[in-house]
């Protein structure tokens, strides 16, 4: 039934968009193959608003409604010197919605499903109101992403890799009821809020029993507009304070961590380089650094690369990352490397690409190479923010224009 009502709700989302984007005088069929015929639009431009199901900016009361999913499926392959492991895995499935009312206010509800569909229903990642004061400034209150660090704050939908970084994933930062302010001076654009340090499937036992601690962050970007000959650049800085006890579900390693990076594009090519440390933990503080560069080959095709280092003044004061990695043998330790190359194939830009990627690690004395291959897809409204939230660079190679 489950596998029904997804397809459904595919076909729906589908039909409204390529009817949206429609040319006048062709079939939403010709709109399909006249683009790969004629390079007149590609088909991530046709369904640049897959989802969206009404749009009225003149109404009074709704504005905006889209539908929101996305399905992450991807497939892997880990061999280490302790141990190995493969299979599938259903990454991410996720369905909702969001609409804006009263010109104002945005409500948006995203139901998730466990790995593989176990359970079906699983909560939900997001479910928040937000107030728009100012086109510059906002109030969101509800289920929320906590966005620590750069390599966090990008949306899933927008990442490059298999996973995000170790120590990104060492802090256990995930989605939990909170009360953030957004807002934008000139040049900088800020986040704060304080959450709640824990959340499940029951969403009024997560709005009501606030029992489990609570978290503080702060985070700036600042863009630094075309500097030095680059095409974009910006500047980011978060500080988190965590206050977490036995009933925390999130955030209960470090007590307090800090993150800065610089996020660059010139032409092809990105790079963004982010440190990030965390303190007060009962096996070690923690400090990482994450390089990652990209280089568009073609306006379709993306090559990346990442190195991570990451390391600890407690024996064991990292962990490896819980998929891929401890499944394949690789131990706690103090010092972790990681390496990873990979190509991305867009399909339609960011709404539907193929990924692959290959990565060596190694902690305490064991080494792991894991090979994945990954599909994504979304619908829905896009997020902005810095590379590589829905950007896409010009190929080097066969460019269109």
């Amino acid at each position: 039934m489950r596998y029904l009502f997804v397809t459904a709700l595919l076909s729906l989302t589908l039909h409204s968009a390529v009817q949206a984007g429609s040319p006048s005088g062709k079939t939403p069929a010709e709109n399909l193959i006249a683009p790969t015929l004629a390079g007149q639009e590609d088909l991530g431009e046709m369904l640049e608003n897959l989802g969206l199901l009404h749009k009225d900016d003149k109404s009074p009361f709704l504005q905006e409604f889209w539908l929101l999913g996305r399905f992450h499926g991807q497939y892997h392959w880990s061999d280490g010197s302790a141990g190995d492991d493969e299979g599938y895995e259903t990454r991410r499935s996720r369905v909702g919605f969001q609409a804006r009312l009263l010109d104002k206010m945005t409500v948006h509800a995203q139901m998730v499903s466990g790995s593989d569909y176990e359970p079906f229903y699983n909560g939900f990642t997001e479910l928040w109101a937000q107030w728009a004061f100012s086109k510059k400034l906002a109030l969101t209150i509800g289920q929320q992403k906590h966005r620590f660090t750069h390599d966090r704050n990008v949306s899933s939908r927008y990442i490059n890799y298999l996973e995000r970084s170790m120590l990104t994933n060492m802090f256990g930062a995930d989605y939990t009821p909170a009360v953030t302010l957004l807002g934008r001076v000139d040049h900088w654009t800020y986040y704060t809020g304080i959450f709640s340090n824990a959340t499940g499937p029951d969403m009024g036992d997560a709005f009501t029993n606030f029992d489990s601690g609570y978290s503080y962050l702060a985070a700036i970007y600042y863009d630094l507009g075309k500097v030095a000959k680059l095409d974009t650049a910006h500047l980011y800085f978060s500080y988190l304070h965590s206050e977490a006890n036995e009933n925390a579900t999130n955030l209960s390693r470090f007590r307090d961590g800090v993150a800065a990076a610089v996020i660059a594009t010139k032409g092809s090519t990105a790079l963004v380089t982010e440190v990030t440390a965390g303190f007060g933990a009962e096996k070690g503080d923690a400090v990482g650094l994450n390089f990652q560069p990209s280089y568009f080959l073609t306006d379709n095709l993306q090559l990346v690369g990442r190195y991570q280092i990451a390391a600890s003044n407690g024996d064991e004061g990292l962990s490896a990352q819980r998929r891929y990695e401890r499944e394949a043998g690789l131990p706690s330790g103090d010092l972790y490397q990681a390496a990873y190359v990979g190509l991305n194939y867009y399909i339609a830009r960011h709404r539907i690409k193929v990924m692959t990627g290959l990565e060596y690690a190694t902690m305490g004395g064991e080494e792991v190479w894991t090979a994945s291959t990954m599909f994504r897809f979304f619908f829905g409204p896009h997020s902005g923010g810095p590379f590589p939230m829905n950007q896409m660079l010009d190929g080097h190679f066969f460019h269109a224009n």
